[in-house]
């Protein structure tokens, strides 16, 4: 016969939104257990942070475990496209609250996250994997599988799904639904840059796009040990037909983008390449009878504006609250509380990723003349405060881009209080 377990919340995957959820809620004197299929430290991307996740963590009594890391500060975003180059500073925001974050090393962020929420009190297991759900308002339970093949039943008063690409409840609840991105491409790796160049703005994430086709893009994250990661994006057919295999894929491209070639002439890789294909996932609801859905295991847009942990820690602050509250007794109306504000803010996103994807938000980002109150609020959305309704980027975004764009496109004078023509 199976053991069967207790728990008063059970959270399914130890990655950020996981570790904050549960150090929010173990903090506070609820039992908490995490189960993790993997093993930490373990590598991941999205090493880049955006400063909407500095109040996220100081929220979940997290920011005292990764302060002192050492991590690179990041105070922006630079873009290059052949000749041009533009730099947004995220000081420089319409939005209130911190301008600058890190750019990390995910295996140790990661590692410190969850470290942090067992300090908090929460039990984390690894090397346990899920194998069944059983959705029921006042007792959901897991069915999890160990290393050595034993099984068990973990009942709990809630579930939190936080288990990132594995979309565990997403799968067993079958609540996926396509996305509206087109399916894309990522080759990555990490390296000793040997970065040396004079012009190169370590606090900030580089973005670079193809000289030929927009749709390819290229990152350069520097790290505070001399170490960068890097990657390039684009259709997986268009990739494909650069050269035989991912390697001398990644390495091809980035010698056609002069910037990216410049700077990483002298880098040695560290680790493998590898390639992350189809991750754009969306999904019917993220909540249910006795159950909510985490960041990336609910939704993942793209890589390009480095919202993945944004949102991931966005989803934990918002859902641990409610979690408390319903196993105190109150009624929570999930779908108003939760799910709408945090796709909200979603939205936003996906707009700012499709917007730089036909190109707009390019024009946009590269325009020499603009307002500064305009790129501002560009900054905003940038720096991850893309749930500020003040900001008109926030509240219409795409109608506001659309208009941002073509004013730039006209080029006939500079974009102003005065002559904006933004829809209202």
């Amino acid at each position: 016969m199976k053991p069967i377990e207790q728990t008063d919340i059970a959270i399914i995957g130890a990655g950020p939104s996981g570790a904050a959820a549960a150090a929010w809620l173990a903090g506070r004197g609820h039992q908490v257990r995490v189960l993790e299929r993997g093993h930490f430290p373990r590598f991941s991307i999205g090493e880049s942070l955006l400063p909407q996740c500095m109040p996220h963590l100081a929220a979940c009594g997290l920011m005292e475990s990764v302060v002192d890391a050492g991590y690179q500060h990041k105070n922006g975003a630079a873009f290059c496209h052949g000749e041009r180059y533009a730099a947004i500073d995220f000081r420089d925001k319409y939005t209130a609250g911190p301008g600058t974050t890190w750019q990390v090393e995910r295996a140790d962020f990661d590692q410190r996250l969850i470290n942090g929420a067992m300090a908090h009190g929460a039990r984390v297991d690894f090397g346990m994997t899920v194998t069944g759900f059983n959705a029921d308002s006042q007792t959901p339970s897991l069915e999890i599988i160990n290393q050595q093949g034993e099984q068990s039943t973990l009942q709990a008063r809630f579930v939190l799904d936080a288990s990132g690409y594995g979309r565990v409840l997403a799968r067993l609840e079958q609540l996926d639904r396509p996305s509206t991105l087109p399916p894309r491409a990522a080759l990555f790796t990490h390296v000793e840059d040997h970065i040396s160049a004079a012009d190169h703005d370590r606090e900030k994430i580089l973005i670079g796009v193809h000289p030929e086709h927009q749709g390819i893009w290229y990152w350069l994250i520097p790290f505070s040990n001399g170490r960068a990661s890097i990657g390039v994006v684009g259709d997986p057919q268009q990739l494909d037909g650069v050269a035989d295999d991912d390697s001398s894929r990644l390495w091809t491209l980035l010698r056609q983008e002069p910037r990216f070639a410049r700077l990483l002439e002298n880098a040695v890789p560290t680790r493998d390449i590898q390639r992350l294909a189809g991750y754009s996932a969306d999904i019917e609801s993220l909540h249910g009878p006795g159950f909510a859905i985490l960041g990336n295991a609910g939704e993942f847009l793209d890589p390009v504006f480095s919202s993945g942990v944004t949102i991931a820690l966005d989803s934990a602050v918002r859902a641990a609250p409610l979690v408390e509250r319903q196993l105190e007794g109150n009624t929570i109306d999930w779908a108003s509380e939760f799910e709408a504000p945090l796709r909200e803010g979603i939205a936003t996103f996906r707009d700012f990723v499709d917007a730089w994807y036909d190109g707009s938000l390019q024009t946009i980002i590269f325009h020499q003349r603009q307002e500064p109150r305009l790129r501002e609020m560009i900054a905003s959305v940038l720096a991850g405060y893309a749930w500020d309704k003040s900001n008109p980027y926030v509240a219409v975004s795409r109608r506001r881009i659309k208009t941002l764009a073509e004013r730039c496109a006209m080029d006939a004078a500079p974009l102003s209080p005065g002559n904006e023509t933004l829809p209202r």
